[in-house]
């Protein structure tokens, strides 16, 4: 058996039975990096000194019997979730030295399980981009056919799960950075509902989008994790104050009688015939186990995506503006102040980030901030409203996840409006603050991954495992 490509719940299983070791499992993982990190790219950090220290915790945890259901387990971290002394770069080279003196919220929680951290994972330059390709340090390449993109931003996450590098990992999603890259490479992940998942320690890019989640290899491994980092943290103002649940609570319950809607403008000419013929053949398999299939309309999708980039550059622009090179990251040289920094922000920053800079800056100054970032502040209310009306009458959304299967490395270098508008159906979840989560749902004519997005209500994560759990019961090998 692989160790790595099997679910976490058998992992705990064997952990606790002492079939493996704690040892053994996390070198399991190096091994299988050792062999094709160098192809693939996944990680910028690997932390094998920390691991074995993580691993002597947790198997002594593991011995005296007071084992959570992480401990033990190796898990990989995007490079934008700070890690208290091991470097945190955000795939940057303004941050390619930095090493935070904490950790953030969800790492903390995840020591408190005695996990085990295998690396960090490379990631588009401050979360900005859908490939993994806008790295400063590598490009990350799909798993499933290494002259493909993975997805991005958490291409470098995605890639380590479906790679068998670990057998889950953590990444954010602001406009689809965790489904997106989970449809491309084959895995599943899940954008929680904002504010389900403390976001202090995550290196910001769109405050009011961002959100961690985990990339697994199955719906239920998702849930775990979700159990463990999420809850209410005073040091995030916008963070829940909910109480704790199972979120895999209702996964394995029958799923009769649960309304999936199916907008149809997220199948339309914009959308690949063969995404669309995968979903919908999904879509049959839910209904045979009970769902009802309800037919709804999202007029405003079409607005989406300028509501989606006016919103997230205005707040990138005002997030990246820290750096300065003074307090930290990449000091610039000059004869005075203004130059230095000029030098640092020139240097440090890839293209991509200073293009949503200029952007964000554009849509906030005067005499355009009426213009431009008000009004996107106002089709996102109306997508908001547009989601309620359809769960007036339906449980669960589900679209596809993306528009088009991987697509070849290079092939969007020049045109970056043409990336934009790929993240046309994973934007407006962000945009309403909802839960959604990526499943694999078939393959395309050339054997790529194709992925189902479940979109929910607010606070809802566990009906949307359930509806995960359920098609992947019928679809996914690991459960054969």
């Amino acid at each position: 058996m692989d160790m790595t490509k099997t679910t976490l719940k058998k992992l705990r299983e064997m952990l606790d039975s002492k079939a493996v070791s704690v040892k053994e499992l996390y070198e399991e993982c190096y091994k299988c990096t050792d062999k094709d990190e160098k192809r693939i790219g996944a990680f910028i950090t690997l932390t094998p000194e920390q691991a074995e220290k993580d691993a002597e915790k947790a198997q002594k945890r593991i011995d005296a019997g007071e084992a959570g259901f992480l401990t033990g387990i190796p898990l990989a971290i995007k490079d934008n979730i700070c890690t208290d002394g091991i470097r945190t770069t955000c795939a940057s080279k303004m941050l390619e030295n930095f090493v935070p003196p904490y950790n953030a919220t969800v790492i903390e929680k995840l020591m408190e399980q005695d996990y085990v951290l295998i690396g960090k994972t490379n990631m588009d330059e401050f979360a900005m981009g859908g490939a993994t390709q806008t790295s400063y340090f590598k490009r990350t390449r799909n798993p499933k056919n290494t002259d493909c993109v993975p997805g991005g931003s958490s291409g470098g996450s995605a890639a380590a799960v479906s790679a068998g590098f670990v057998p889950a990992a953590l990444g954010s999603d602001t406009g689809g950075s965790i489904r997106q890259p989970a449809s491309f490479c084959g895995v599943t992940g899940i954008k929680p509902t904002y504010g389900r998942v403390s976001r202090y320690g995550l290196v910001a890019f769109g405050s009011s989008l961002d959100q961690i989640g985990p990339i697994a290899n199955t719906a239920a491994d998702c849930g775990e994790i979700l159990n463990v980092i999420s809850g209410h943290d005073v040091r995030d103002a916008t963070s829940a104050k909910l109480p704790p649940e199972d979120f895999n609570a209702k996964t394995g319950r029958s799923i009769k009688g649960i309304k999936i809607a199916l907008p149809k403008e997220f199948y339309g000419e914009a959308v690949d015939t063969e995404v669309k013929e995968a979903v919908m053949n999904a879509a049959k398999t839910l209904e045979k186990q009970g769902a009802v299939l309800v037919s709804c309309e999202m007029p405003s999708l079409k607005y989406g995506i300028p509501a989606y980039y006016l919103i997230a550059c205005a707040e990138a622009a005002s997030n990246l503006s820290r750096y300065d090179g003074i307090k930290y990251g990449l000091r610039g040289e000059g004869k005075n102040y203004r130059e230095m920094i000029l030098d640092s922000r020139n240097r440090g920053f890839g293209d991509e980030v200073k293009r949503r800079i200029l952007l964000g800056n554009y849509a906030l100054s005067s005499g355009y901030f009426d213009a431009y970032y008000r009004k996107a502040c106002a089709l996102r209310q109306r997508i908001i409203a547009e989601y309620n009306t359809i769960f007036d009458t339906a449980d669960a959304v589900l679209t596809p996840t993306a528009p088009s299967a991987a697509y070849k490395i290079g092939s969007n270098d020049t045109d970056p409006v043409k990336m934009y508008t790929a993240d046309i159906l994973t934007v407006p979840v962000n945009i309403a603050g909802l839960p959604g989560i990526s499943v694999n749902c078939g393959s395309s004519a050339e054997g790529l991954p194709i992925g189902m997005s479940i979109a929910g209500r607010k606070f809802d994560e566990s009906t949307l495992l359930q509806l995960a759990d359920a098609f992947e019961r019928e679809f996914n090998p690991i459960y054969s």
